[in-house]
């Protein structure tokens, strides 16, 4: 038998978030697990397959119900949403409430993601650093192949994305971003989102404690930014 919906793992749910998703009011689902390990990661919690969350998708759905006129959009985030096999259920079965869907990913599976892409509104992948260099910050053995794959199939795709990178100095240099930023243009990347870090959250009292040191200059995002058609620097 094939995946229901209810078995998705969840880790959290943001009930009303106006920067999830572009333009719209949104509820956010944290899919529990992600494959990845990150240094600055966020949501730590969120990385295990299984976690300590009481919601399930039976009682998201009911939320949903009672939210149809008030919502646009639902967004699945994580951990790594795709790592599921149910999300391509529990997305049809959002959607067929009226909501447009976005999706939040690492692109960390190219297959998987280019079975839901269908059936998503718009995407937002984050692009960890240049993809020669992605073992560095995942601490994942050829996670940069995936990660180009899934970008370049989003891109093939025609749905609506943004691409981001979060920035920390242990990760990333000035130069390393340049690059980075030619590189996503050469893919034909047209829409570009810098993020400076937050400590908020970070597990790795290392990364979390690192002095601050300013990365994103006027000069680097002038440069950034023309290359791009929409681009963006979400301060911490």
């Amino acid at each position: 038998m094939p995946p229901t919906s209810s078995n998705l793992q969840i880790g959290g749910l943001t009930p009303l978030t106006s920067t999830d998703y572009p333009g719209c009011l949104a509820a956010v689902v944290f899919c529990q697990g992600c494959p990845w390990r990150c240094g600055y990661c966020h949501n730590p919690h969120l990385i295990p397959r299984s976690g300590e969350s009481a919601l399930n998708w039976p009682g998201v759905m009911d939320f949903l119900r009672r939210r149809r006129g008030l919502l646009d959009a639902v967004v699945f985030s994580g951990g790594e949403p795709t790592l599921q096999d149910e999300l391509p259920a529990a997305i049809e079965e959002a959607s067929s409430l009226g909501f447009k869907i976005g999706l939040h990913t690492g692109g960390t599976y190219p297959a998987r993601l280019g079975a839901v892409l269908p059936l998503l509104s718009w995407v937002g992948m984050d692009i960890k650093a240049e993809f020669a260099d992605y073992d560095r910050v995942t601490g994942t053995p050829a996670s940069g192949e995936k990660a180009r794959a899934s970008a370049q199939m989003l891109l093939d795709s025609g749905v609506a994305h943004e691409f981001r990178t979060t920035v920390h100095p242990l990760f990333h240099t000035r130069e390393s971003l340049l690059r980075l930023a030619e590189e996503l243009r050469g893919m034909d990347a047209r829409h570009y989102v810098l993020q400076e870090f937050r400590p908020q959250g970070c597990a790795d009292e290392a990364v979390a404690a690192y002095p601050a040191q300013e990365l994103l200059d006027d000069a680097l995002c002038d440069r950034i930014g023309a290359m791009f058609d929409t681009f963006s620097v979400r301060r911490a």
